[in-house]
């Protein structure tokens, strides 16, 4: 654990060959990588932290639920893991519909050691990327949450770019009132300015479609 109190980025690996996991152990963790391995999707589900700056390396075809299943089903979670797909039985329509489903790579075996390093490098470079702006965009809604019905439709209309007694005129109430509303507004999101709430309702009502 970091001396934040994290834990450290992880590489999971989720593969039915124990020769094959081993070899990915061995390969990954003399490199100062943390690794968890798995024999099943259903062991990888029900034992991965979804909060973790994370990658996975998932083989294809194993029993029970696949590799490119394995994705698609982190993809409903809402999961932000980069995912890499290994497979010994590569095909063109496999690989597309990985690709397709938002892979970062489809690797064949005999696996090319120095390009999955690189891929596993590169997946939790955009992991920590994406779990960081994933964790804004809660934060951001959280914020949104404490608004009143009122402030919201004042932040709305200040994102919008009005000011305040265009504000008032289109609710029907007093420049004093709207003036209130912002400021609490403003506050609550910890805004310092009118694009700067904009931004944060367009990032809010994103992560709510």
């Amino acid at each position: 654990m970091s001396a934040d109190g994290t834990r450290p980025p992880v590489v999971y690996v989720v593969d039915d060959d124990d020769a094959m996991r081993d070899s990915l152990v061995f390969l990954l963790e003399p490199l100062g990588l943390a690794v968890e391995a798995f024999s099943s999707a259903a062991a990888f589900l029900a034992g991965y932290d979804p909060d973790r700056v994370a990658c996975l390396v998932a083989d294809v075809r194993m029993p029970g639920m696949s590799g490119l299943e394995l994705h698609e089903e982190l993809l409903r979670r809402g999961a932000v893991m980069p995912v890499v797909i290994i497979t010994g039985h590569g095909d063109v329509p496999m690989a597309v519909r990985a690709m397709r489903t938002g892979a970062l790579d489809f690797i064949e075996k005999p696996l090319n050691n120095q390009v999955l390093i690189e891929r596993i490098h590169q997946a939790l470079r955009l992991a920590e990327t994406k779990l960081a702006a994933a964790r804004e965009i809660g934060a951001i809604r959280a914020r949104v949450e404490k608004l009143t019905a009122r402030e919201r439709e004042v932040a709305d209309l200040v994102a919008a770019g009005k000011q305040n007694k265009a504000i008032a005129h289109a609710l029907g109430i007093s420049l004093k009132t709207v003036e209130i509303h912002r400021h609490n507004a403003m506050e609550k999101m910890a805004a310092t300015t009118g694009a700067d709430l904009a931004r944060m309702l367009t990032l809010a009502g994103a992560a709510q479609t």
